[in-house]
């Protein structure tokens, strides 16, 4: 009924949990993700996004494996480009 949908920004990654009366939103800024772990079964994937803060991580289900491959890069890509700005800085 309510899609799992991770949005991911230039600082950082937000989960939006939607139910029928109220919507939890978590997220992790870029510079606090750790690590992305992805678990893939034979339909669909999990992602459990880990904080180097020593939050609880982000964990969400119910994606595809090209989806969950396609949020990692994206993190990945994001945390090089603000190395190299604070390098360049």
């Amino acid at each position: 009924m309510f899609p799992t949908v991770i949005e991911v920004t230039e600082n950082a990654v937000i989960l939006p949990k939607r139910s029928w009366l109220s919507c939890d939103e978590i997220s992790i800024s870029m510079s606090k993700i750790a690590s992305v772990h992805i678990k893939t079964g034979m339909i669909w994937s999990d992602l459990r996004i880990e904080s180097s803060g020593g939050s609880d991580p982000l964990a969400s289900h119910g994606h595809t494996k090209a989806d969950a491959h396609r949020v990692r890069d994206l993190v990945e890509i994001a945390q090089a480009v603000s190395a190299r700005r604070q390098l360049g800085e």
